[in-house]
Formats: C-alpha cells, sequence, structure tokens
C-alpha cells in the first residue's frame, strides 16, 4: 500500500514537472501560462504554480522573448537593484576588473568605450567619434561614469561596471548601457570603494536574449 501510493506520488510529481517549461537559452527562467491573459506568458525564477505575479520577472506574447513582447515587472526590478546594490561590488567580474587598475597594462588597450586619463585631451582634438573613445559604440570620451572607468587605469582608478554576460564586450571595452547592471569605484590600488549604484539602463530583455 505505500509502495502504491510511492508510485503515485512519483507520477504526479513528473506530471507536475513536464508543466513547467524553461527559456531554451536561460534554464533558470520558469515560462507559466497566464491565466489572466491567455495569449500571453509570465516569467519567474520560481516554480511556484500558480506563479506569484508580484515577484516574476515579467509577462512575455512570445516565447522567446523580445524587446516588443516583453513587459517586464515593476516590482521585480526594484528587487533586482537592491540586490546589484547590496551585493554586486562582490561579484567576480567587478573584483577582476578592479584589479585591472592596480597595473598599467590595459592603459593602451586602445579606445576601449572607457576614459584613460592620460590620453583624454589627445582623443578630443584629433581623432574621430567613430573610434569609440567614450561608450563602446563611440564618443569622444565625455560622459557619467559609463565612460570614466575600464581595464587598465594607469593608477589613478576610475569606474568598473557589472554587466549581463549574454552579449559579453571585446576585450577592453565596456558593454552597452543595455547590459549594465551597475557601476562602482575603484581606486588607485585596485580596490573597490563602496557598493554598486543600478545603472538606470539596464533591460532585462534585449536582441541579444533574457
Amino acid at each position: 500500500m505505500i509502495s502504491t501510493k510511492f508510485r503515485i506520488a512519483h507520477q504526479n510529481s513528473r506530471a507536475f514537472l513536464r508543466t513547467v517549461s524553461t527559456l531554451k537559452n536561460n534554464s533558470y527562467i520558469k515560462v507559466f501560462d497566464n491565466a489572466a491573459a491567455p495569449s500571453s506568458h509570465i516569467l519567474t525564477y520560481l516554480d511556484s504554480n500558480p506563479p506569484s505575479q508580484t515577484l516574476a520577472i515579467g509577462v512575455t506574447t512570445a516565447v522567446p522573448p523580445t524587446p516588443h513582447s516583453f513587459t517586464q515587472n515593476p516590482k521585480f526590478v526594484s528587487i533586482l537593484n537592491e540586490v546589484v546594490s547590496e551585493y554586486g561590488h562582490q561579484d567576480e567580474d567587478v573584483i577582476a576588473q578592479a584589479k585591472a587598475f592596480a597595473s598599467p597594462g590595459g592603459f593602451n588597450l586602445g579606445s576601449g568605450g572607457s576614459f584613460f586619463p592620460g590620453q583624454h585631451q589627445e582623443r578630443h582634438r584629433g581623432s574621430s567619434r567613430k573610434q569609440g573613445g567614450g561608450g563602446g559604440a563611440g564618443g569622444d570620451g565625455a560622459g557619467g561614469a559609463s565612460a570614466q572607468g575600464g581595464p587598465g587605469g594607469a593608477g589613478r582608478g576610475g569606474f568598473v561596471h557589472l554587466s549581463d554576460r549574454r552579449n559579453p564586450p571585446d576585450f577592453g571595452r565596456i558593454a552597452w548601457p543595455e547590459d549594465i547592471l551597475g557601476s562602482v569605484e575603484v581606486d588607485e590600488s585596485g580596490e573597490v570603494v563602496g557598493k554598486l549604484q543600478p545603472s538606470g539602463t539596464y533591460r532585462i530583455v534585449t536582441n541579444e536574449g533574457m
């Protein structure tokens, strides 16, 4: 009798698991039908069924989601920013970038999407904006935290960025604004100063994925 009950429970468990699908390119994200809007789906990190819309990542009318089909959940974005602010400075990518400031090795990496203190004036006068002097995609080195830090700070410090790994930037460049979760200051010895500040430009879904 106990064995029979166990088999039934196990079968029911497997049946439940089959009803929970995930995104093909991100198995951590669960996809549930949206009872409130049958033509859409709820995306969430949680396994609970029915899903909590309050804690869901957002809703999409297409799977996989696209920037046009996806609507983010403001509550989730608020939670995400809180986590980034509290723990982002401990991320291994952030720490690795910070250590690069302790050495001038990255000083001559090229445009790099970053502001290199000793080269700013020269680029501003003579280089084309197409060379990516200040923002990865082009610029003259001016503007915001995105333009104030990068690999190799020549011992002067600056800012590094925590970015989504869905679209890794080329070596010596920073990620696109839509992929940057936040930025944090680094001192001349390569140590992180304080905690990350959310970028305000991060997008949960881009053309590169989720």
